[in-house]
């Protein structure tokens, strides 16, 4: 192994380990607020009034961290009728179409979603408690293009392991 490629390692573990980190932390801090809220609301009869839309917001991000994550080992939901009936040499052709759509979708899905963060941005929408809604969408069009990136990885990968056909006997 290369030092490029050792440092190419680094990094990606770096990555994932940051993304499972932030998956770690959204979830411990829904289950908190919501036991916070839980329990202030049944003892003392109210609750924080910023706590439900943060809930949501938060709701929205484990959501979509959870999706990168699923995408680093190509985890999403998928329909495998392809695979159930196509013959095995053509996989490797199918699994990358498949890959290039996907791409495509979340690019251009990062794209709009990045216009409409600057949209609110611009405009200065408030999403509760003083919180920019800029700030809790942020991780709409960030997730998407994290999934482009891996989608493209993948796409790249499934090239590289494609097998040659070798016809020297």
């Amino acid at each position: 192994m290369d030092t490029m490629s050792i440092s190419n390692n680094k990094i990606i573990n770096l990555i994932n380990k940051f993304e499972d980190s932030l998956l770690v932390l959204i979830l411990s801090s829904m289950i908190l607020l919501a036991v916070f809220q839980i329990l202030s609301r049944n003892l003392f009869s109210e609750g924080v009034v910023w706590i439900d839309p943060l809930l949501r917001i938060l709701v929205l991000w484990v959501g979509l961290a959870g999706a990168v994550v699923a995408t680093r080992t190509n985890n999403h939901i998928r329909i495998d009728i392809f695979s159930k009936y196509l013959p095995k040499n053509i996989q490797p052709y199918v699994d990358r179409t498949v890959y290039f759509f996907t791409l495509s979708i979340c690019v251009l899905i990062a794209w709009h979603a990045a216009r409409f963060v600057y949209s609110e941005y611009s405009y200065g929408t408030i999403a509760f408690a003083g919180v920019p809604a800029w700030v809790a969408a942020i991780i709409i069009p960030v997730s998407f293009a994290l999934i482009a990136i891996r989608y493209s990885l993948l796409l790249f990968q499934a090239t590289a392991q494609q097998p040659t056909n070798n016809t020297d006997t």
